[in-house]
């Protein structure tokens, strides 16, 4: 191998530490959660409540299209924050990082 290309080798290479791998992580589901977490606490105070109470009400009411689209809509953000949530605490208590 030719010294010119040894030396495009090395300039195009990149070293990135565990830290900021699991930072840069870290960083993006913080801000994935955010907006998730805004859109549940719209949820909240449109109807006075939680999701569980919410859906107490629910079931011994009667229909309202808009109300079981809230409820799908509400129950999949709190389905998606606490996955979100399960993973951030993963990266959090992480011992081993593997690139793929």
């Amino acid at each position: 191998m030719g010294t010119q290309v040894r030396d495009v080798m090395k300039m195009s290479e990149v070293i990135v530490s565990k830290r900021e791998v699991l930072l840069h992580e870290r960083l993006r589901l913080i801000s994935e959660l955010a907006p998730i977490r805004e859109k549940i606490k719209l949820f909240e105070e449109k109807y006075g409540m939680t999701l569980e109470e919410f859906e107490r009400k629910l079931k011994s009411s009667e229909e309202s299209f808009e109300e079981w689209d809230d409820y799908i809509e509400w129950k999949a953000y709190l389905k998606k924050l606490e996955e979100l949530e399960s993973r951030l605490r993963e990266i959090e208590h992480a011992q081993r990082v593997r690139v793929a």
